[in-house]
């Protein structure tokens, strides 16, 4: 059987006791770090509650789909932000640091990749709150005249002769003109 040497027996010891005090020395700034999670929770849910009531009151209720991309973003950027918070608080500043510069250059490249469903999603919030292009409004798109069918987060579908054609909504916002009922 293996009998631990004297010296074997004091580097174990030395280690446990140099393991509890870093412990206790990291107890203070990891419960200011829980403190601020649990503050930062509340102020998260109070911030969601009034984005959620301002979309409520600012896009109708047939556009639920806007409502919960955009309370998805605000979501995910607090989260973030309290994230990254916390870990400085516990004095991780520099992964902190790292997993923001990250998620930045993963940010700049997610968002070129996706530049024009982006582009589709922010003109359709546009598209959605202009009164003048509405369900039903007969439109002319560069020449193409039909009438809207729906207005979705990317893509808007017209109804054109008989047929359905959908089109992105930034190319739409570009070049849209509405036409009176005699025209």
């Amino acid at each position: 059987m293996f009998a631990p040497t004297p010296l074997q027996g004091s580097i174990v010891s030395t280690a446990i006791n140099e393991f509890i005090a870093d412990v206790a020395a990291a107890l203070p700034s990891l419960l200011t770090g829980l403190v601020f999670l649990v503050i930062a929770a509340i102020l998260i849910k109070v911030v969601m509650a009034v984005v959620n009531f301002s979309l409520q009151r600012s896009i109708p209720a047939s556009q639920g789909v806007y409502r919960q991309f955009i309370s998805t973003i605000v979501l995910v950027f607090l989260c973030f932000g309290v994230g990254l918070s916390f870990l400085s608080i516990v004095g991780l500043t520099a992964i902190a640091a790292s997993l923001g510069t990250a998620t930045g250059f993963l940010a700049l490249g997610v968002s070129y990749a996706l530049s024009g469903m982006l582009a589709d999603a922010v003109a359709g919030v546009y598209l959605l709150r202009d009164p003048d292009f509405m369900p039903g409004d007969r439109i002319d798109i560069g020449g193409t005249v039909g009438e809207i069918k729906s207005i979705e987060l990317r893509k808007t579908r017209f109804r054109v002769e008989g047929d359905t054609m959908v089109r992105g909504n930034a190319e739409i916002e570009k070049k849209w003109t509405k036409l009176d009922d005699d025209d």
